[in-house]
């Protein structure tokens, strides 16, 4: 890869990972509309990590605060704030775990990498995103996150594995049509990608590893870098402006890309 393809894809990754527009569709749609070779698991594994040291970083104190409660978990108390949330991040993990399993092991995950497919899930999706950030502004906080609420959202996150739903996008949905504010719908949402993003390198481990050369070691600490800063960037933006803007801007771009995919691929 070029280093300009190299700095291309973990920037989009690094920007996309967070925002609800499908990190892994923007990802698949980059070869696909400029026939640019396809980055591979080791850039993919690369950017992911990128993005969680991100998220670890800005969400420092949840995470301090969720490993504490790791202890707690341990000694079967979940009595603090911190073991609380531990516990959710656990629940909320195994449903996409699971699915992603499958998805793997039957092959479907490939079959689902169109355009066409995309296109469909930028706009569905994107509309439920609407009708959920709507419907009200919520009363509950990150505090108020239960067990029932967390499996709730883990099957939101675990549909996000058909490319273009988006990740982010489908968890905030899940968050604010239980009722959270916009804030902690998306406070929740990042919070659960550490580890989902830790699960899915611990899931293509083996695969990334038989890849691993001298010349894969620079690309992926190149593009980590990369990803690192572009998503505490994104990040950084879109939880100020949650504070005054809705999520309506990002439907807006889902739709139109949305529709734009699938001119081009029934064209």
């Amino acid at each position: 890869m070029t280093l300009f393809h190299l700095v291309l894809v973990a920037i989009i990754q690094g920007i996309t990972e967070f925002l609800p527009v499908s990190s892994s569709g923007h990802l698949i749609l980059l070869p696909e509309l400029t026939g640019m070779q396809d980055q591979g698991l080791v850039i993919d594994v690369a950017v992911h990590g990128g993005t969680l040291f991100a998220v670890i970083l800005f969400f420092w104190r949840d995470v301090a605060a969720a490993l504490a409660g790791c202890g707690r978990l341990a000694r079967g108390r979940i009595d603090t704030p911190g073991a609380r949330l531990a516990a959710s991040l656990m629940v909320a993990t195994i449903p996409v775990v699971l699915v992603g399993l499958v998805l793997k092991m039957s092959g479907a995950m490939e079959m689902m990498r169109s355009v066409a497919v995309i296109g469909w899930t930028m706009i569905i999706f994107g509309l439920l995103l609407y009708w959920s950030d709507q419907r009200g502004e919520g009363r509950k906080r990150t505090a108020d996150w239960t067990m029932r609420d967390a499996v709730i959202i883990g099957l939101w996150q675990a549909v996000a594995l058909i490319p273009g739903t988006s990740r982010s996008g489908a968890t905030i949905t899940g968050a604010r049509a239980l009722g959270y504010i916009r804030e902690d719908a998306a406070r929740i949402s990042m919070l659960m990608s550490i580890p989902t993003i830790i699960a899915s390198a611990a899931l293509l481990a083996g695969d990334v590893i038989s890849d691993f050369d001298g010349a894969a070691v620079a690309q992926a600490g190149i593009a980590a870098g990369f990803a690192f800063v572009a998503a505490l960037v994104a990040l950084t933006l879109m939880m100020r402006l949650l504070k005054a803007v809705s999520f309506t801007p990002y439907v807006v771009y889902r739709l139109i890309l949305g529709v734009a995919l699938l001119v081009y691929a029934y064209s």
